[in-house]
């Protein structure tokens, strides 16, 4: 049974940090590339990041390029979001998701999701 469990979320003031963790277990988590995805209330689930395989690609959207970083450690089975200069507009609840279609936006090609983590920002 394939897991994905985040963590890390919390309530932060804009402009502050906050580093998300997922763990997964039941897949070969290196075989998967990992992403992230938001939603915010009233809103449709937004692409956010991913990693490839091994770590060495990644993509944003671009309202969080320079601001958040993604990171995966294989031996660990879990996959970090590093959210720096967060902003209001970060609110949401974000999830994990591993998939094996490759380095892709659309969360229908990911194969597995998580439950989410709240993250707000405050002004």
């Amino acid at each position: 049974q394939v897991q994905l469990v985040e963590s890390g979320g919390g309530l932060v003031q804009a402009g502050g940090s906050l580093r998300l963790s997922c763990a997964a277990s039941g897949l070969t988590f290196s075989a998967y590339v990992m992403g992230w995805f938001r939603q915010a209330p009233g809103k449709e689930r937004e692409f956010v990041t991913a990693i490839s395989w091994s770590g060495g690609s990644t993509f944003y959207v671009d309202s969080v390029k320079g601001r958040f970083t993604i990171s995966r450690d294989n031996a660990k089975n879990t996959v970090f979001l590093q959210m720096n200069s967060l902003k209001p507009e970060d609110t949401a609840v974000y999830y994990c998701a591993a998939g094996s279609a490759g380095l892709t936006r659309p969360s229908h090609e990911y194969n597995y999701r998580g439950r989410g983590t709240q993250v707000t920002v405050s002004s």
